[in-house]
């Protein structure tokens, strides 16, 4: 039975609206990956230096799924899935929408095999030799086609052409008579018309798919169905086993812990590109008094209402937008860690870590082992594309106060995820004006194409069959599905610029809320004045370096 206690807070399964500010693209860009019918070795082409994504080969090619069957496949097991592992926050994407739109796209792929399937069934299976025979021309001339030389996979084409030759002359010269002459007739024909039914079929669903993967990226709003979600009456326990593990998966993308991984930095933000220091020693600012007691949390809420009016200006221009500023308990992992773990305990409630813990933090966990407290700032721009995280710490040791910002980067998903599908087409020749050429519209599905969709169907109920038959896609770990595919910023000069212009504005505020509080609390600022002073100058440097690759 599902479990009612827990993520039980939407009343059914919904389109979750996007960001307040519209933020799609990101979004919309990989989810249009779960309608795509190109080349699953594709997606190879988004590995970045980071994560690294894998096709497992199955144990015949005529099984292998597109890059849309296997994407809507490989993510919503992973992001769905009773037994999955924690996942990393998408920062600047909707994760739930990507999930629904693999859901909505498996469910268009299996009315499509229903269809198929009954075509194989009454075609095929009742003519099973021919369907063997043909089964086994169109994998040789596959492999032949797929060759290097170019006459190997002419000859494949050849070869086609002549088992049809020969099926006819058989039917003609074939000395059975009765049932038996009638049925092996039959056996050679019917599975060329159960194939012409099927690609009528596979034809019609390939053009929704493409339409949706169009209507995706040009901002048309595509809505994904997925009414196997809403529960109809309360003894659907798979409907509410699943609208209760998207509401999960809502519930995971708000929380506030987050994993920090070496050189790879924090998993959802990106690297750390730049880091500013201010720390100078507490002095009274009178030599017969001392300094009013505070604690690190003290600075940091100050800090936080300072950014809080970022996008306040006395100068009437569209600066920054209005930012994200929240509180991160940053967990250390391995670089090459393969998973992660939330935190758990009376401390955290719906993968979210309470504000009296998170203070404790703050004040306690300064120095060896556990987790740090960082004030974030973050900013999501150009339409979800890129995400501008600005982390400040605050740590005070002896007398010493530290303050830390540093600057990630999340640039925007691969371009492949971007593009969108071109139509089939090839030159051909005038038929009188034999010097002219012209485009011909081809059709979507190939004949190689719809042989494999067809054999395929059958075993569409039973996915880890058709894993183990076809392959499968492999995610990177710990896996994202924002960060997982994403490009760095420093390609884009705009985007760039974007992320360096923000350090300075930020840096200047959080100076300014902890000089106020130092001054309020009798402390001699006049050398964290000094050195707010040098800061300023250092961060118009407009490199973006590797600060999280220490050269020691």
């Amino acid at each position: 039975m599902a479990d009612h206690s827990v993520f039980d807070f939407i009343p059914g399964a919904q389109i979750p609206l996007q960001g307040s500010a519209g933020q799609t693209a990101a979004t919309h860009a990989l989810a249009s990956a779960a309608y795509r019918d190109s080349d699953v070795q594709e997606i190879l082409k988004a590995n970045s230096e980071w994560h690294q994504s894998a096709v497992k080969p199955g144990r015949a090619k005529i099984f292998e799924p597109d890059l849309g069957e296997a994407f809507a496949r490989a993510v919503q097991v992973r992001m769905l899935g009773g037994a999955r592992k924690a996942l990393i926050q998408s920062f600047g994407t909707e994760p739930q929408t990507v999930v629904e739109h693999c859901l909505a796209a498996t469910r268009i792929r299996k009315e499509r095999d229903t269809r198929l399937t009954a075509v194989m069934g009454v075609f095929g299976l009742l003519f099973l030799p021919g369907m063997l025979l043909w089964l086994g021309v169109f994998q040789l001339r596959r492999a032949l086609k797929d060759s290097k030389d170019r006459r190997t996979g002419v000859l494949g084409t050849v070869l086609l052409i002549a088992a049809g030759g020969l099926a006819v002359v058989f039917m003609l010269k074939l000395p059975f008579t009765g049932f038996l002459g009638l049925y092996l007739r039959a056996m050679l024909v019917a599975p060329v018309i159960g194939w012409l039914w099927a690609k009528q079929i596979c034809e019609k669903t390939a053009q929704d798919l493409r339409a949706r993967w169009t209507g995706l990226l040009s901002g048309g709003g595509v809505g994904a169905k997925i009414p196997e979600a809403v529960p109809r009456n309360p003894t659907e326990t798979a409907a509410e086993t699943l609208r209760q593990n998207l509401a999960k998966l809502t519930a995971e993308q708000q929380s506030n812990a987050v994993f920090y991984a070496g050189p790879k930095g924090i998993l959802g933000m990106g690297t750390r590109w730049g880091s500013w220091q201010l720390a100078e020693e507490l002095i009274p600012r009178d030599k017969d008094s001392e300094i009013h007691g505070f604690r690190s949390w003290d600075v940091i809420r100050a800090i936080h209402d300072r950014l809080k009016l970022l996008e306040r200006s006395s100068l009437h221009t569209n600066g920054f937008p209005t930012p994200d500023v929240k509180h991160w308990i940053v967990s250390p992992v391995g670089e090459n860690a393969k998973e992660v773990s939330r935190p758990s305990g009376t401390d955290v409630d719906a993968f979210q870590i309470k504000g009296h813990e998170i203070q404790r933090i703050c004040n306690e966990q300064q120095f060896g082992s556990g987790n740090r407290h960082y004030l974030g700032c973050q900013f999501t721009l150009w339409d979800g594309q890129l995400v501008i995280t600005m982390l400040i710490t605050v740590t005070v040791l002896h007398e010493t106060l530290r303050i830390e910002v540093t600057g990630h980067a999340l640039g925007p998903v691969h371009s492949l995820f971007t593009s969108k599908p071109a139509p089939k087409t090839v030159m051909v020749s005038g038929t009188v004006k034999f010097w002219e050429t012209h485009e011909r519209q081809l059709p979507l599905m190939g004949a190689d194409d719809v042989v494999r969709i067809a054999v395929r169907a059958p075993l569409t109920w039973f996915p880890n069959v058709l894993d183990w038959a076809g392959g499968k896609l492999v995610l990177p770990e710990p896996f994202g599905v924002r960060h997982a595919w994403a490009e760095k910023p420093w390609r884009h000069r705009f985007m760039a610029d974007d992320a360096m212009r923000t350090a300075t504005p930020v840096l200047r505020a959080v100076h300014a809320a902890a000089m106020r509080v130092l001054d309020e609390h009798g402390v001699d600022t006049e050398r964290f004045g000094n050195r707010s002073v040098m800061l300023s100058g250092l961060v118009q440097d407009p490199a973006p370096r590797k600060a999280d690759v220490y050269d020691a």
